[in-house]
């Protein structure tokens, strides 16, 4: 029966939701903290979860960086070879071609 009542009152307000919950939206909404309440509150939120985080020794982000930089090396290597192959391809096609 109370489904019937708020859907009438839908059809009556002309809108979805029905006229008492949108007097609880509006004071929702003013019983929201101000803006620097929610950044003090982010912040001490962020602080507590940071105290959580594993952080690596300096030894293992250390050995982390040098494979990083390893594989990176590596990699250059490989393009700079791929590209020097292609580049010899297409000079032999074109002088292939041209002449």
């Amino acid at each position: 029966m109370a489904e019937n009542e708020n859907l009438d009152q839908v059809k009556a307000t002309g809108s979805d939701t029905p006229a008492s919950d949108k007097k609880e939206k509006t004071s929702a909404k003013k019983s929201k903290p101000g803006v620097f309440a929610r950044i003090k509150q982010w912040c001490k939120e962020t602080k507590a979860e940071l105290k959580k985080v594993q952080w690596p020794t300096w030894k293992q982000t250390l050995n982390n960086t040098l494979i990083v930089l390893v594989f990176c090396v590596i990699v250059g290597i490989c393009i700079f070879l791929f590209d020097k192959l292609a580049d010899g391809l297409l000079g032999a096609l074109i002088n292939l071609f041209k002449g």
